[in-house]
């Protein structure tokens, strides 16, 4: 069984992924779900949906599994593949209210095991509209959730006055991640299919870039997405040196980075992705022959200095 597609689902404190969870682990999709949870407890599984139970893992007639994380995620994914790897299509991990992302990313790519028979499909994070503005000034946890996502699912919108305040909390959003998807839901309902088949960590086909921050508001962040963009071709050589130079500096601080570029000398694009230190990148398809080509990287990290990626960037161009 292998690249067994997984779903990370993230958000803070009371923002409403259980709630979510709760709707997936009763819903009547079709998909054979495994659930990776802190704890059964804390889920509140309808006990009518029970129809086995085997030490730490919980069989559901909808055909998900839940299992609790055992000594640690790497562990847990390997007994699970080897105890039952048939009984199982795709899995979803939720993350505790306080989680960083980026070590669960990160075991997805440190070990041989766990890299040869699973793939990353999408971050969610859950985000709760009526509280999100004072987390925002007050949460690194919360910050650094939204900056990993690839999908950012607003929940509890019925709380909200009107508009105005749904249009606020989308702009402190894109400051901070501009290239996720944005969903409006109450009571977490969404679509399961919604969730599943992003593949967001497989080189997208095209970067999505949403921003209309200002750079003066985007300055007042330490979380932050930074656009970077030429319409002139890159040298790779010169383009592989600064992003060696920018890992070697910068790594823990970047988030999520990600890029589709125009290469001198290459009729194909070259898009690549990366977290923390882990980058991967290669050539894609051949330009269109009335698409233009433009280089278009977003960077979203922790206390950036966006004047100096600029113009490192712009060093970069091809002579």
């Amino acid at each position: 069984m292998n690249d067994i597609p997984v779903t990370i689902l993230t958000g803070y404190l009371g923002s409403g992924k259980t709630t979510l969870l709760n709707e997936i682990l009763k819903g009547a999709h079709g998909e054979r779900i495994a659930v990776i949870v802190n704890e059964f407890g804390k889920i509140g599984i309808d006990n009518k949906l029970i129809i086995g139970v085997e030490e730490d893992l919980i069989e559901l007639s909808n055909g998900c599994i839940c299992c609790t994380v055992r000594s640690d995620l790497t562990r847990t994914l390997t007994e699970l593949v080897e105890s039952k790897g048939d009984a199982f299509d795709r899995v979803l991990i939720e993350t505790t209210g306080l989680a960083h992302p980026g070590p669960i990313i990160h075991s997805f790519y440190s070990d041989p095991f766990i890299f040869d028979h699973y793939k990353l499909d999408c971050i969610v994070t859950v985000i709760d509209c009526y509280h999100i503005i004072n987390q925002l000034e007050r949460s690194l946890e919360v910050k650094e959730q939204i900056a990993f996502a690839d999908m950012l699912i607003l929940n509890k919108v019925d709380l909200l006055i009107n508009e105005t305040d749904l249009n606020t909390i989308k702009n402190k959003l894109n400051i901070t991640n501009p290239t996720a998807n944005l969903f409006e839901t109450t009571f977490s309902r969404i679509e399961v299919d919604k969730l599943f088949n992003i593949f967001s960590f497989n080189l997208p086909d095209k970067l999505e870039i949403q921003s209309t921050v200002t750079k003066e508001k985007a300055h007042q962040e330490d979380i932050k997405a930074i656009i970077l963009r030429s319409d002139f071709p890159l040298d790779v050589k010169k383009l592989d040196m600064w992003m060696n130079i920018l890992l070697d500096l910068m790594a823990p601080k970047l988030y999520r980075y990600k890029g589709i570029l125009h290469i001198k000398g290459s009729e194909k694009r070259m898009v690549f992705q990366g977290v923390h230190s882990l980058l991967s990148g290669s050539l894609d398809r051949e330009w269109g022959l009335t698409e233009e080509r433009v280089s278009e990287m977003v960077v979203i990290g922790r206390d950036l200095d966006e004047d100096w990626f600029q113009k490192q960037f712009q060093l970069c161009v091809a002579q």
